[in-house]
């Protein structure tokens, strides 16, 4: 199935991307693919280098008459997000992603596609083994592990590179320009717990929360979907309150960036109470069913009988945890005042793990602004939420937002590229992700920035999946604004 997407067309850049599928790159584990852009630099014959960072950068000259033209940095990110259904078998770090072609659009089998970002790593790759395209001075610049801290962006020093147009093709909707985006940080709690031994009056019990859409934390936040770990929680707070049934492990979510699709604990329960735990989750279930009913049509809560634990989280830290992950904020905080439809301000409650061997209880939140006191204020209260069920909490990993310049020359570029070549103006957007556009302006205050790209949705999900149309449109625009860049 994997060779299908090399019928698409523009079959240059699928060609790459199906490439691209079949070196495994999850974030951290970049080595294979960035070895492999190196040397698809090389064997063009044209100057690449890779920095302390892990980034790949490969310039190419001016076509003849161009060279007089500002140069472009064309700038896409080589790892991706591993995220796959529980009942899937797949090695994120070794196994390559299948691909399928559906009607008008590529998914995977099962898991995430890669589609962002090695679509658009795939147009600038296509770029440069282009002799056909006319255009200015041409650099690549391939960033490292930007899903998970944007590490890449972050390391990369000032005086690498030459050119003073950034294009970031890590957009995921047709027809719209990019000219902002949100800033990020990271919330880390640790709970530390003490156990007491299981009662023998007591049976197991594995409680499931599976079949949920997930999706990016960011740009999907909008769409009211459910978290796993709040309803699995949801249930338990309710379960000890009313029958005092009890934890021994819990698991919820895996990526910070992504929503929690899956939530899975074990709990210890009283045998007289078996009948009356059984029908208060089938009750609940009802419930949270009916009201996710649009967002979460596939929610699947399930009960599984198993041998009793052991041993089980104190009944005092117990409480302290579930109250802390039940008062934990989450979803959209505030939606933009100046730009209608844009979320300001939100947080994700991504990641909650036990320890059975470190007695210790980890979330891990990611939280999303495009007003930097905003974010700051929403830490404050994420801090507060856990210091006073006794966590220890870290905030980290902050990251700033990109301001939107409504006079930028490749805005304006861009929007008669478009409206010449479609007849249509493109829609001017922020986005409520982490671009890694505000990070490299850091570096390169003079930069005129945009991004772009083809259609994705469900990305960071099992469901992502490119719209085959759109990447013949995004292509087409890219090169035609390659030509249209104005001299110096």
């Amino acid at each position: 199935m994997e060779k299908e997407i090399t019928g698409l067309n523009p079959k240059e850049l699928w060609e790459i991307f199906h490439q691209m599928t079949q070196i495994p790159r999850p974030s951290n584990h970049e080595e294979k693919i960035q070895e492999w852009a190196v040397n698809y630099g090389k064997n063009l014959g044209l100057e690449t280098v890779k920095d302390e960072a892990g980034n790949v950068i490969i310039r190419k000259p001016a076509t003849p008459g161009k060279e007089n033209v500002k140069g472009v940095i064309l700038q896409g990110h080589l790892d991706m997000v591993p995220q796959k259904n529980s009942d899937k078998q797949h090695d994120f770090t070794t196994d390559p992603i299948e691909t399928i072609v559906e009607e008008e659009w590529v998914r995977a089998n099962g898991t995430t596609l890669g589609a962002d970002n090695g679509i658009g790593v795939s147009a600038a790759l296509a770029v440069l083994a282009s002799n056909t395209i006319k255009h200015g001075p041409v650099e690549v610049l391939l960033t490292a592990t930007e899903e998970t801290g944007m590490d890449g962006a972050e390391g990369l020093k000032p005086g690498m590179l030459n050119g003073e147009i950034l294009i970031n093709m890590d957009s995921e909707d047709e027809g719209e320009l990019y000219v902002g985006c949100a800033g990020g940080e990271d919330v880390g709690v640790i709970f530390k717990y003490s156990e007491k031994p299981a009662k023998k009056e007591h049976t197991g019990y594995k409680l499931s929360v599976t079949g949920m859409k997930g999706g990016h934390s960011g740009i999907d936040i909008i769409l009211g979907r459910g978290n796993a770990i709040k309803v699995f929680f949801r249930i338990l707070n309710a379960a000890h309150q009313k029958l005092g049934v009890r934890l021994a492990e819990f698991e919820g979510g895996s990526l910070r960036n992504a929503i929690p699709r899956e939530a899975f604990g074990l709990l210890s329960v009283k045998k007289t109470r078996k009948e009356s735990f059984v029908k208060l989750v089938e009750d609940l279930t009802e419930v949270i069913k009916h009201e996710l009913s649009a967002t979460e049509p596939t929610l699947t809560i399930t009960l599984e009988a198993v041998k009793n634990p052991k041993k089980v989280i104190a009944k005092k830290d117990q409480q302290k945890i579930t109250a802390a992950i039940v008062a934990c904020p989450n979803g959209v905080i505030r939606m933009s005042d100046s730009m209608p439809g844009l979320v300001e301000t939100s947080t994700n409650l991504a990641i909650v793990k036990s320890d059975t061997k470190k007695k210790t209880i980890t979330a891990a939140c990611l939280m999303r602004s495009s007003v930097d006191s905003a974010k700051e204020e929403l830490g404050t209260r994420m801090k507060a939420v856990f210091e006073l069920a006794g966590g220890e909490v870290t905030l980290s990993g902050a990251y700033p937002g990109w301001k939107p310049n409504m006079d930028s020359a490749i805005l304006k570029t861009m929007q008669e590229v478009y409206k010449k070549k479609y007849k249509k103006v493109p829609e001017i957007k922020a986005i409520h992700a982490g671009l890694e556009c505000g990070i490299l302006g850091g570096a390169y205050p003079h930069w005129d920035m945009i991004s772009f790209g083809p259609t994705i949705r469900f990305p960071h999900s099992p469901d992502e999946k490119v719209n085959i149309a759109t990447v013949q449109k995004f292509w087409d625009f890219l090169v035609a604004t390659l030509e249209s860049i104005p001299e110096k």
